[in-house]
């Protein structure tokens, strides 16, 4: 493995089974997406593969959805899992790698950084007839320790002093939006309901499916930095992802650690927290 921000199915195939390779199925969807993930992965899964639920690991109670846990809960369901500091994880999912990148993030913003996203999934690893199997194994508890890196996790206090100071020139982040183009618009309906259209002051749009190609893996540099300059992107400057709820923002993370921009960060609330408040600017 050359970087920890994807691998292939092939380098997967060929060091699957090795002890300090844990494999973590991270699929999540939304409801109008009418799949199940939990059944899914029951069904049939990459050997060895455990299941992580972004909706189990999560702020137990919190009223925005599946928002980043406290060290300790990251760390005790990431050890029940199997997982100690000293491993290797791949992670993927059913879909565009949304969740899988939600899973990456999240174990990197906890410290770990030996952690990549498998390129195309579990699509493409059953595309290629690769192994799969239905059996629910019991992993081995492990010690994990969680150092968690706030500065990879950005709160709705932080977005609106940002984008107060911004005005002024006293911040130079920027914002990418990776919702597609009528939410961000304001022209098309959230799909969580309650929630105002439109998007945060300044920010610029990049739907994240854009960086995908059409087998799911991650297009490649030239084009993914073509994608970002097109969207307005400096990629000079710092940078902070949101997208509905905090999930397919980590793409853009993806493709922009891809290019080796590392001044990045996540807003976790997104816009199931900003379309929810009444002090939150919008721009339609």
């Amino acid at each position: 493995m050359n970087n920890y921000q994807t691998i292939s199915t092939a380098w997967l195939a060929d060091n699957l089974g090795q002890g300090n390779i844990k494999v973590l199925d991270g699929s999540f969807y939304l409801p109008a997406e009418q799949r199940d993930a939990e059944a899914e992965y029951s069904a049939g899964h990459i050997p060895g593969a455990q299941r992580f639920n972004i909706d189990v690991v999560c702020a137990p109670n919190s009223d925005l959805p599946h928002m980043f846990p406290d060290g300790k809960a990251f760390a005790d369901a990431v050890g029940a899992l199997g997982i100690s500091n000293d491993d290797t994880v791949v992670t993927y999912d059913g879909g565009k790698l949304t969740g899988a990148c939600r899973v990456w993030w999240m174990f990197r913003a906890f410290g770990h950084a030996k952690i990549a996203v498998l390129d195309g999934g579990y699509k493409k690893w059953q595309a290629e007839g690769r192994a799969v199997e239905n059996t629910l194994s019991a992993p081995t508890p492990a010690s994990f320790c969680a150092d968690y890196q706030g500065d990879m996790v950005r709160s709705v206090e932080q977005m609106l002093t940002m984008i107060d100071q911004s005005k002024n020139g006293g911040d130079t982040r920027q914002i990418i939006d990776a919702r597609g183009a009528g939410r961000f618009d304001g022209t098309a309906a959230e799909p969580r309901a309650g929630l105002r259209s439109g998007h945060m002051p300044g920010a610029h749009n990049l739907p994240y499916d854009k960086l995908l190609n059409e087998n799911g893996t991650l297009r490649s540099t030239d084009q993914l930095r073509a994608l970002f300059t097109d969207a307005g992107v400096d990629l000079d400057r710092p940078i902070v992802t949101s997208c509905g709820s905090g999930v397919s923002a980590a793409v853009l993370l993806l493709g922009l650690r891809t290019l080796g921009h590392e001044d990045n960060t996540l807003y976790d609330g997104s816009w199931s927290e900003w379309g929810s408040r009444q002090d939150t600017a919008i721009v339609k």
